[in-house]
């Protein structure tokens, strides 16, 4: 599931929002930032960071640049494990036309050594928002892997379900596809209410980025039950 599919599946099934999140890197980011302004979507960065207890947590920022120097630090804290393609998957990165400039040789399906009491304040050093992803799933969440959602610098927690099976202490709860294949693209989106220009002053080409803070306060409205 290249970028350049990604974004354009998403804007026509009506997404005006979206980002890429691999495991534990933001290489394919720059494609995407292309492949999303092409597409008239306006693109959000980062990465789905697996910390040390297992807990996968969205990690996104509103400019290209701040989320591959954070992709960069992250890389720091990941164990150097060979990968093998044929038993755990390809690991590519690729260019503008989706052409592969590169491959990932450690393993990237591994727990970082961050833990949730830290990577919250590594992430907003970076200028970030932290969402701790489906909570509510019986794998590689919070409640699958320490039983409870626990306190922390979140913007919003992301659910599978609205509402979860779970106590998700009063945080905004959002959705998402979490897409690993083309046909899970937008399976479930969700609505921010928020002024366009508050959000991305000037347009989905701008290359200013998105305001990290309209965002974060647009959040603040989601439901939270």
């Amino acid at each position: 599931m290249s970028p350049r599919l990604l974004a354009s599946k998403a804007a026509a099934r009506g997404v005006r929002l979206l980002a890429l999140t691999d495991h534990n890197s933001s290489l394919n980011c720059p494609a995407f930032d292309s492949a999303c302004r092409t597409s008239g979507i306006t693109p959000l960065f980062g990465m789905e960071a697996c910390t040390r207890e297992e807990v996968h947590v969205l990690c996104l920022f509103g400019h290209l640049d701040t989320a591959m120097a954070f992709s960069e630090a992250w890389t720091r804290l990941l164990p150097v494990i060979p990968n093998n393609p044929e038993k755990m998957g390809d690991q590519v990165y690729v260019d503008d036309e989706d052409a592969i400039i590169g491959e990932v040789e450690y393993y990237l399906g591994v727990g970082a050594e961050c833990g949730l009491d830290e990577i919250g304040a590594l992430v907003q050093g970076f200028g970030g928002l932290v969402i701790p992803a489906h909570v509510d799933r019986a794998a590689f969440s919070m409640t699958s892997q320490l039983g409870f959602v626990m306190h922390g610098p979140w913007a919003a927690l992301e659910c599978v379900r609205l509402p979860p099976a779970t106590d998700t202490l009063g945080y905004p709860l959002i959705t998402s596809s979490d897409a690993h294949y083309p046909e899970h693209i937008a399976r479930r989106p969700f609505v921010l209410e928020a002024e366009t220009d508050e959000l991305l002053p000037n347009g989905p080409a701008s290359a200013s980025g998105m305001d990290m803070s309209a965002l974060a306060e647009a959040l603040r409205h989601r439901p939270r039950a």
